[in-house]
């Protein structure tokens, strides 16, 4: 199956978004898709795909308390069927404590068990949950997390479960990895680990059409380190549309949304976008992104063809398999 943590160090990458699109275009391609959020602040996967409504009632059963292992119910109610047919396993604002509930879980197992705190398995828990417990393995294809971008345990319980990175990267500014960073970051997980951890691909995103950022894309694309199968331009437009369309750029596109004025006040409706073609181009490129990931790196047999059927307008047809444009209808 397809198990991929979408990862940045740095904010502003479309981390939130590209594993929103990831898991759309997976789905679209005929794979059971599930993702997990592992982000407790504001406007994160499960805000954008207008899920969790008890995210902040304490009482409320959540991701957190499963793995744990003091559930308060049955692990499949967690699960909620997004719009667009994407399963999703909400955040839930415990995770912001996670690190404070693992410790006291650690203090008492190991005192019950007269075991070291080096000694217990700290970053196996979500693992133990996903493979060993609840099977999800037979249930899905497909699972991404959107991971909170500290390192710390939540993280590395991501890292561990799925063993894959997708990294999405800045073309440039401060705090930018940097191509031997990469590699640095990579290393650093499996030694933190004792794991192999495989680095899927680099996806540069948010690229202008400055000459800084057009060289720091082809940096990437022409380095053998890594894949860099696409790169995503300055779409700022589109990715902002998705938080007021609760859903993926797919979404956006085919049903047409778009904020504007009306009346002194910022409305957002669908029907009103006008499609571009460097956006019909971006959702390609999403959805080649999901193609490598899924035949590349996984060797899973998807469908190849995109299908955009845009609302009042044309519908249009990618066949990645034969890199082309097969009908405009």
């Amino acid at each position: 199956m397809i198990t991929a943590v979408v990862y940045s160090e740095s904010g502003g990458t479309y981390k939130t978004t590209m594993t929103a699109n990831l898991a759309v275009a997976l789905q679209r391609m005929g794979l059971r898709t599930l993702v997990i959020d592992l982000d407790p602040q504001e406007g994160n996967l499960t805000s954008l795909f207008d899920a969790g409504a008890s995210r902040s009632d304490p009482d409320a059963d959540n991701l957190v308390k499963h793995v744990l292992d003091m559930p308060d119910g049955p692990f499949e109610e967690l699960i909620e069927t997004t719009a667009e047919g994407v399963d999703i396993i909400p955040s839930h604002d415990m995770l912001g404590d996670f690190t404070s509930n693992l410790e006291q879980k650690i203090s008492y197992e190991t005192g019950m068990q007269n075991m070291s705190r080096e000694e217990y398995p700290r970053f196996e828990l979500l693992y133990d949950l996903l493979w060993e417990r609840e099977d999800l393995h037979k249930q899905y294809d497909a699972i991404l997390i959107d991971p909170n971008a500290r390192a710390e345990d939540l993280l590395y319980n991501a890292i561990f479960a799925l063993r894959t990175l997708v990294a999405p990267v800045k073309p440039a500014g401060k705090g930018n990895l940097s191509l031997d960073g990469l590699g640095e970051l990579v290393g650093n997980m499996e030694t933190q680990l004792d794991i192999e951890v495989g680095l899927a691909c680099v996806v540069p995103s948010g690229v202008g059409q400055t000459n800084a950022h057009q060289q720091y894309r082809d940096q990437f694309e022409s380095t053998p380190e890594f894949a860099t199968p696409v790169s995503i331009g300055d779409r700022e437009s589109l990715m902002d549309a998705m938080w007021e369309a609760r859903g993926s750029a797919f979404k956006v596109v085919e049903e047409r949304w778009k904020t504007f004025e009306r009346d002194g006040e910022m409305v957002s409706e669908p029907g009103q976008r006008r499609v571009r073609d460097r956006e019909i181009e971006t959702l390609r490129k999403l959805y080649e992104l999901a193609y490598f990931l899924a035949t590349e790196t996984f060797d899973a047999e998807v469908e190849p063809v995109l299908d955009i059927d845009v609302r009042d307008d044309e519908r249009r047809q990618f066949d990645l398999s034969e890199e082309q444009e097969v009908t405009t209808a």
